[in-house]
């Protein structure tokens, strides 16, 4: 092929060119798709420290989740108004990209509009893109201004601050840009097709980017296939550039709504799990025949310290958060002051797995003890204890997320493993143990009320 590609006698300029163009966008596909795989087998590896879990039952009712929460957004419905831009810019983005199919046919083969040969149909599609590209450039406008100009309270909360707010904008102006190079490519198409170049033969139905076609018309043959080209050079790159941004960003629950909204906790909300090595303990007083759970040469810790101590679906959960603030917004302790923040407390899980999976990689897979750990340096008791389990997060969030589990784990480890809760808790424990209830009344006056009653 080499030989081919720089023999002079045998290859013309124009296609040693195409061919150079075919390798360029061959190389770059390649190396974009070994990138985003060597990040995701990071990202699947991280979510994977935390323990183990069997969630493999109810399938029928999984997929059915899955369906209505990642692909029809049932709960984004709560409020209407930001659910149907987010569908539009959703919708429109992923549909649009059904067009990059034809592009990496192009590229790879040097071919222009190589689904031509779908006649109307392909002209219907090519509009029914432009329509949607048009919507999803009108959305991200929308959520950039309802972010920094109108600035909605539930995007000014502390835990935004710095590279998270970044990462949004920088994906909504990126979204921008990516709408805007699609319609000034099909633009200078169009100008190319209406003068009859040879090479760009007449495809598509073009409603949006026909607006934008008296602006190039008074451009040269050679300007406008340059015109063409860069903005088609800019669409690929800017979608290589997007998907291996994935892994970094909060836009990452594109692709794992969908298995967090499968493998969602499908139990009523507010029933709490118990644990193996309490039971082994506890059970044998009642069951003589009970047979253990757990190693009991090797226990485990109560609770949870640290993100090794969490299940991989805590972790999958916080690889998900979309950072919307759905959760914080509707969280009555945030509401009222409280260091309570749902949405951080997901962020926190998130940043804290990261910084493990950079420890592991520092040292060839081991992860070597950092003196840090998720209680502590990221969450801190205080959000910890002011959390009421009202649930109110877990019920907004649009795709199952769930803060709450991993606020009682933490929980658990600070009162079983450091003997840490508030005064009021300790004396309900006390009358818990007492009295077989959380007051201060001995079992023989509990039905004294009713002597007052009469």
């Amino acid at each position: 092929m080499l030989i081919f590609l720089f023999s002079e006698k045998k290859t013309k300029p124009k296609q040693k060119i195409n061919m150079i163009s075919s390798i360029v966008f061959c190389i770059l596909l390649i190396g974009a798709s070994t990138f985003f795989y060597l990040n995701i087998k990071k990202i699947r590896r991280n979510i994977f420290i935390g323990k183990n879990i069997d969630i493999n039952d109810k399938k029928s009712e999984r997929i059915k989740s899955m369906i209505l929460l990642a692909l029809g957004q049932r709960k984004m419905f709560s409020r209407p108004a930001s659910a149907a831009m987010h569908i539009l810019v959703y919708v429109g983005f992923v549909l649009i990209n059904i067009e990059v199919i034809e592009m990496f046919v192009d590229g790879i083969f040097n071919t222009h509009r190589s689904f031509h040969a779908l006649g109307k149909f392909y002209n219907f599609l090519i509009g029914f893109f432009e329509i949607l590209a048009l919507g999803v450039f009108i959305g991200v406008v929308v959520f950039w201004l309802r972010r920094n100009v109108l600035k909605i309270k539930r995007f000014m909360n502390a835990e935004l601050n710095g590279w998270p707010k970044l990462d949004a904008n920088t994906i909504l102006i990126a979204e921008m840009f990516l709408m805007t190079a699609l319609i000034l490519m099909n633009a200078a198409d169009q100008n190319l097709q209406l003068k009859h170049h040879p090479n760009y033969h007449s495809a598509g139905s073009f409603p949006v980017s026909q607006l934008f076609v008296p602006m190039l018309s008074s451009f040269s043959l050679s300007n406008l296939i340059l015109i063409e080209r860069f903005f088609w050079w800019f669409h690929i790159i800017g979608i290589f550039a997007f998907l291996n941004y994935l892994p970094f960003s909060k836009h990452l629950h594109i692709l794992l709504a969908f298995p967090n909204t499968y493998f969602s906790n499908l139990k009523p909300k507010g029933e709490f799990t118990t644990l193996d090595s309490v039971t082994d303990v506890v059970a044998p007083n009642f069951n003589p025949s009970y047979q253990p759970k757990t190693d009991q040469n090797n226990p485990l810790r109560f609770g949870v310290k640290d993100v090794k101590d969490l299940n991989w679906k805590n972790l999958l959960d916080a690889y998900t958060c979309t950072e919307c603030g759905r959760c914080s917004s509707v969280c009555p302790q945030n509401m009222t002051g409280k260091k309570l923040s749902p949405r951080k407390i997901m962020m926190d899980t998130r940043d804290r797995m990261v910084e493990v999976g950079k420890n592991m990689d520092a040292n060839k897979g081991i992860f070597i003890d950092d003196g840090k750990s998720l209680l502590g340096d990221y969450i801190k008791t205080e959000e910890i204890w002011a959390c009421n389990t009202c649930n109110a997060c877990v019920e907004e969030c649009p795709i199952n997320i769930d803060p709450l589990a991993i606020i009682i784990e933490i929980r658990r480890y600070l009162v079983m493993e450091e003997s840490q809760s508030p005064t009021e808790l300790n004396g309900m424990y006390s009358n818990i143990e007492n009295n077989s209830a959380p007051w201060q009344f001995a079992q023989a006056d509990r039905a004294n009320w009713i002597n007052d009653v009469n």
